[in-house]
C-alpha cells in the first residue's frame, strides 16, 4: 500500500486475494448524520430514560492539542465536526485485517452547523480529495507534523486525529468548531438497524461483487451490511467520482435523518433508546460534549423539521494543479462568512414597521439585469429563505435599478420583501399585468444580494434537503 497519505487507497473486502488489484474504495458517509439526527430530531422530554446510553461514549481531549489561537465564536450557533473512522480494530477487523495495525483514516468530514435558535441545520461535506494548506499538528505518536502548503484534507485525520482535522478546517474557514463526533463501521450498521432501515432509490440495477451490493432498479429499504455496501460502493452507481458519491450519500443521510425525525421513531421510546444505544456505543467525542450539553442541544433543536436540514458540499471545483483532486473555489470564503455570521433569529421589527414571514409572501421574479440566469439565482436565494417563488422570465427591458411592484392585497408583502433588498426600492402598485396577492421583483443591474430573513446562509448549488424526494435527481 502506498505510504503517502495523499493517496489513501482503501480495500473494501476483508483480505482479498493477493493477486487482486487493490481497489481505491473511498469510505464516505458513515452515518455520522445519524448522530445529528439524534441531536436535531426533536423533543427528548423523557431524556432521563436515555442518560444511561451516554455512558457508552468514549471521550478525547482535543482542546489541549488545539491551543488558544482559534477562531472567535461570533454567535450562539453550534458547529459539530462529524468524522467517519475506518479503524479495523475489534469487530471492524472483518473489513480489512491487513489494515488492522495502520492508523485509521477518515473519508467522511461533515461540519454540522446548527443555527441559533434551533430553526435550521446544515451538514457541510468536505471532499476527501480536497487540497488545502495544512497547519502544523501534533501527530498520533506525540511528535509534531510541520505545516504544509498543499496537502489532501483527509490526511489530517490519519496524521493527527480529530484535533488535526479541526485545526485544518478552522484554518481554511475561520469557523470555530465547537465539538466533534466520530463513529466507525459497526456504529453505522447499528444505526441503520435501529432505525429500521433507510429508504434509497436506485436509477438502475446494481450487482457489484466488490462491495457485495446487489439491488434492482427503484426504491429499497436497506440496513446493516447492505446499507454499508451502498455507501461504500465505487462501481455501478454514478461516475465513480468522489463528488458524485458525496451527492448520493447526502441523499442517504437526508433520508436517514428524515426517518429519525418521523413520529415512528421519536414517539416510540424503545426505537429511540435503540437508536441512542446504537449511536453511543461506537461514538467518540471531545470531553466537553457532555451528556448535559447534548441534551441542551437536543432541547434547543426541538421541533426541527426535515425540510430545515440541508446538505451541501463546500464550494469547490477541479484543482488547477491536479485534475484528480479538488480545490476551494471563489464561492468558498463568502460561504464560510455566512456560516460564521449566521444569526438566524430575525431581529424584532421597528415600531410601526411591517414584517411578514417569507412563507406568507408570494414573489414572481423577472430578470432586468441583462445577466443570463440572474432571475433563477435570485429565485433560489428567495426560496432558500422560505418565500413562495416563481420565475417570470426576462423583463421587458434592462434596468439599472431593482424594482418591487405588487398586485392588490400584496402591499405589506411588498414592503417586507423590499426591506431585505440592500438598495431599498420603494414598492409601487403594478398597473398592468398585476396578479392579486403577488409581489413582482424585477432584478436590476444594481442587485447585490438579499439580506437574511432567517437562515443567513444562501442556497448553495446542488444542495439537498432531508425532506427531498429520494428519487429526485439533483
Amino acid at each position: 500500500m502506498n505510504s503517502n497519505p495523499m493517496y489513501m487507497e482503501y480495500v473494501d473486502d476483508a483480505d482479498p486475494q493477493s493477486a487482486a488489484p487493490r481497489r481505491g474504495w473511498r469510505i464516505l458517509g458513515w452515518v455520522c448524520i445519524g448522530l445529528s439526527a439524534v441531536m436535531v430530531a426533536g423533543s427528548l422530554t423523557a431524556y432521563g430514560l436515555y442518560r444511561r446510553a451516554f455512558g457508552n461514549i468514549a471521550h478525547e481531549d482535543v482542546n489541549a492539542q488545539l491551543g488558544p489561537n482559534r477562531p472567535k465564536k461570533l454567535n450562539s450557533a453550534m458547529n459539530i465536526l462529524m468524522l467517519g473512522s475506518d479503524t479495523r480494530e475489534g469487530a471492524n477487523a472483518k473489513y480489512g485485517r491487513q489494515l488492522k495495525n495502520e492508523a485509521p483514516r477518515s473519508d467522511t468530514m461533515i461540519l454540522l452547523h446548527l443555527s441559533p435558535g434551533g430553526g435550521q441545520a446544515m451538514g457541510i461535506s468536505f471532499p476527501r480529495d480536497l487540497m488545502v494548506r495544512m497547519p502544523s499538528c501534533k501527530s498520533r505518536k506525540g511528535g509534531v507534523i510541520p505545516a504544509q502548503a498543499r496537502a489532501q484534507i483527509n490526511s489530517a485525520f490519519t496524521n493527527g486525529g480529530a484535533a488535526c482535522v479541526i485545526k485544518t478546517i478552522e484554518s481554511i474557514s475561520n469557523v470555530r468548531v465547537d465539538h466533534f463526533m466520530q463513529v466507525d463501521f459497526n456504529g453505522f450498521k447499528a444505526i441503520t438497524n435501529a432505525i429500521g432501515g433507510v429508504p434509497v432509490c436506485l436509477p438502475k440495477a446494481v450487482n457489484d461483487p466488490q462491495s457485495k451490493l446487489n439491488l434492482g432498479k427503484g426504491k429499497h429499504n436497506i440496513k446493516g451490511e447492505q446499507a454499508l455496501a451502498y455507501v461504500r460502493v465505487r462501481h455501478g452507481l454514478g461516475d465513480g467520482s468522489d463528488l458524485d458519491r458525496i451527492k448520493r450519500q447526502q441523499k442517504f443521510m437526508g433520508a436517514l435523518a428524515n426517518k429519525a425525525m418521523s413520529a415512528g421513531v421519536l414517539s416510540n421510546p424503545k426505537k429511540l433508546l435503540d437508536l441512542m444505544n446504537a449511536v453511543t456505543k461506537s461514538l467518540t467525542t471531545d470531553k466537553e460534549l457532555t451528556p448535559q450539553v447534548m441534551m441542551d442541544i437536543a432541547k434547543e433543536m426541538q421541533g426541527m423539521t426535515s425540510g430545515k436540514l440541508r446538505f451541501v458540499t463546500v464550494p469547490s471545483g477541479p484543482d488547477p494543479q491536479d485534475p484528480n483532486r479538488v480545490a476551494l473555489n471563489a464561492g468558498a470564503q463568502p460561504f464560510f462568512a455566512a456560516i460564521r455570521n449566521d444569526k438566524t433569529i430575525p431581529k424584532e421589527p421597528e415600531a410601526g414597521s411591517v414584517k411578514l414571514p417569507p412563507s406568507q409572501i408570494r414573489v414572481r421574479v423577472y430578470n432586468g439585469s441583462g445577466i443570463d440566469g440572474q432571475a433563477g439565482r435570485v429565485a433560489d436565494d428567495l426560496e432558500s429563505q422560505g418565500f413562495q417563488v416563481t420565475v417570470g422570465g426576462n423583463a421587458s427591458g434592462t434596468t439599472s435599478t431593482t424594482k418591487v411592484m405588487f398586485g392588490s392585497g400584496a402591499d405589506q408583502q411588498a414592503q417586507s420583501l423590499a426591506a431585505l433588498i440592500p438598495s431599498k426600492p420603494q414598492p409601487t402598485a403594478r398597473t398592468r399585468g398585476a396578479t392579486p396577492g403577488l409581489v413582482d421583483l424585477v432584478v436590476g443591474s444594481d442587485w447585490t444580494n438579499l439580506k437574511s430573513a432567517g437562515s443567513g446562509i444562501p442556497k448553495q448549488q446542488g444542495e439537498i434537503r432531508a425532506s427531498d424526494n429520494i428519487c429526485k435527481e439533483h
